[in-house]
């Protein structure tokens, strides 16, 4: 079984590597100032494209990144959550981004639980953590739901150079007991 085959369901969603056909949400949602309003803006098409290819290459590459979050009633993409450990990241992370029309009704702590429980089953991480900005209190409850809570404040690098962020997290070990 290749990274292409792996599939995540959880009560409401479908976890699994982005297709091709999701660029069209992924743009969608990179062109809605508010729901980038916490990870540098708006980008334009080529950007979202980019970052799009980012997502998938790092699956070629490092075998696990963001997974795409399917509707399983609607069939309809919602975002991602995913693993995310490149050169220089302040550690190995688990992130979310949801469209906006998904907001407010849990998919963030469904999808970003599967992930957590994936990445201490399959990847072997010893910690998670999840970079979230001091006003993103949305993304801080789920980090709370999760668990997790702030390790540290960090002033990030490249490409985000001189954003702060609250840096959420917690070992495996802890994880385990919580979910026991």
């Amino acid at each position: 079984m290749g990274w292409q085959d792996i599939r995540i369901e959880t009560e409401r969603l479908i976890l699994r590597p982005p297709q091709a056909g999701d660029f069209a949400g992924w743009a969608a949602f990179f062109a809605d100032p508010e729901a980038t309003r916490h990870m540098g803006g708006p980008r334009s098409e080529p950007l979202a494209w980019r970052h799009f290819l980012m997502m998938v290459g790092a699956w070629n590459i490092q075998g696990a990144s963001s997974f795409s979050l399917i509707d399983k009633r609607s069939g309809q993409w919602l975002g991602w959550s995913g693993p995310w450990d490149p050169p220089g990241w302040p550690g190995r992370e688990v992130g979310w981004s949801l469209v906006r029309a998904a907001w407010g009704h849990g998919y963030a702590t469904e999808a970003a639980t599967a992930v957590v429980d994936w990445v201490f089953r399959t990847l072997g991480w010893d910690e998670v953590i999840h970079l979230v900005t001091p006003d993103n209190h949305p993304s801080q409850g789920v980090a709370r739901r999760l668990g997790s809570g702030v390790l540290r404040c960090i002033e990030m690098s490249e490409p985000f150079s001189g954003e702060v962020v609250d840096v959420w997290g917690q070992s495996r070990d802890t994880w385990l007991r919580r979910r026991a």
